[in-house]
């Protein structure tokens, strides 16, 4: 059994390595985090990719869209070197990285036991075609059961388990969707996961109250919360039984937890 709560990284291990990359992922294995967070969108030939702003701006140093660019003109670009001038002097060069295929992806999860969290970055006009493509290349991998597919847009998570109940699914959420207290908003977001048939709630953690989670948990959802890097999570994660933390340092997050458990294993 794993300990609690589960340790994710966020597009891997962001911290140490550019995000949504394979680089990343393997820090984050490497690190031994339970599992990671990552984000897919779709060229312009529509192959589901992962990188998590519509445009190359601030990982490709470019201005091109995602959506108006093929498969084969984004390998191409380099999406490692803006982490080595915007982190300063490393010791590992990133330089060359690529965006990732979601295959390529669920590839690398084939040989561990991590789980991944599929964020689909989906709008109204997008959502059906993505979450389409998803469930299809999750149908063909051996790493289905391990995948938790979540997006801020509900609707999609609806579609995707309209396409497929099998698929895990989450409800994200975030402050800024937030217009009532949070008491009553915690007990509108629980109403929402459940109506759109999603089995996680995936709370920013300024959402992560004691009563909102305790009112998920008592209606069957499992609570992940993101994003955090501050250790003291672990043991508020622990009180309240949140399921997992979404984190940027996986491996802090991890030894922190290891730490903490050896330390209440004493008493």
């Amino acid at each position: 059994m794993s300990p609690k709560p589960l340790i994710i990284g966020h597009r891997g291990a962001s911290a140490i390595a550019p995000e949504n990359t394979l680089a990343a992922f393997h820090r984050a294995l490497d690190s031994r985090a339970d599992g990671i967070e990552f984000d897919v969108r779709l060229t312009r030939d529509e192959v589901p990719v992962v990188i998590h702003d519509d445009n190359l701006k601030r990982t490709g140093c470019r201005p091109d869209k995602v959506a108006e660019l093929s498969y084969g003109e984004l390998r191409r670009i380099d999406v490692g070197s803006w982490f080595n001038q915007t982190r300063g002097s490393r010791t590992v060069d990133f330089s060359g990285e690529r965006i990732p295929s979601l295959d390529e992806v669920l590839e690398l999860f084939e040989s561990n036991n991590a789980i991944l969290y599929l964020e689909m970055k989906s709008d109204p006009i997008q959502r059906e075609q993505l979450a389409r493509i998803c469930c299809n290349h999750l149908k063909q991998s051996p790493v289905k059961d391990r995948v938790v597919v979540e997006c801020f847009d509900l609707m999609g998570v609806a579609v995707v388990k309209a396409i497929d109940p099998s698929i895990k699914t989450a409800a994200l959420f975030e402050p800024a969707l937030m217009t009532a207290p949070l008491v009553t908003s915690g007990r509108r977001l629980v109403e929402q996961a459940l109506t759109v048939g999603a089995e996680e709630i995936a709370l920013h953690h300024r959402l992560a109250s004691k009563s909102v989670v305790a009112t998920a948990k008592s209606a069957g959802l499992k609570v992940v919360v993101w994003t955090v890097d501050r250790s003291h999570w672990i043991q508020r994660a622990q009180s309240m039984e949140v399921s997992a933390l979404i984190t940027n340092d996986p491996g802090m997050m991890v030894q922190q937890r290891q730490a903490l458990l050896s330390m209440q294993n004493r008493f």
